[in-house]
């Protein structure tokens, strides 16, 4: 199951845990690497940005690593996919118009990020691919 501890710098929703716990209740690895692809997301036509998250085992529950959600930058051949917002929970956030700052100071962002995150979840525009490492 995935304990979401009270120490997080940021406050994980349950329903978030939740959902994460039921992808990864059959996995028997230190880590797991869950990507969220809108398989039509382009740099070009747009769509819902991709987003990775990395789960540890540690004793009877999984702890959050991070989370990153990426975007397209430039158009045509030039467009690379890079990092638009990271939260890194043993140290930092990201975001591509501030850099980086201290996780605790992220803490209005990912209450904005996170529901958004889970209604697109929710809507289903996403293939979810579980990776054990």
């Amino acid at each position: 199951m995935l304990t979401i501890n009270t120490d997080l710098p940021l406050p994980v929703s349950d329903t978030f845990a939740t959902k994460l716990a039921e992808l990864v209740k059959d996995i028997d690895s230190y880590s797991v690497t869950i990507n969220f692809r809108d398989e039509d997301y382009s740099a070009e036509n747009g769509g819902f940005h991709p987003v990775e998250i990395r789960l540890e085992h540690h004793r009877d529950h999984w702890r959050l690593c991070y989370i990153t959600e990426f975007c397209y930058v430039g158009t045509g051949y030039f467009a690379e996919l890079t990092k638009a917002i990271d939260f890194d929970f043993s140290y930092s956030a990201f975001q591509t118009l501030y850099g980086y700052f201290p996780i605790r100071a992220g803490r209005d962002m990912y209450e904005m990020w996170e529901p958004n995150f889970l209604s697109y979840w929710e809507m289903g525009v996403f293939t979810i691919k579980v990776t054990p490492n």
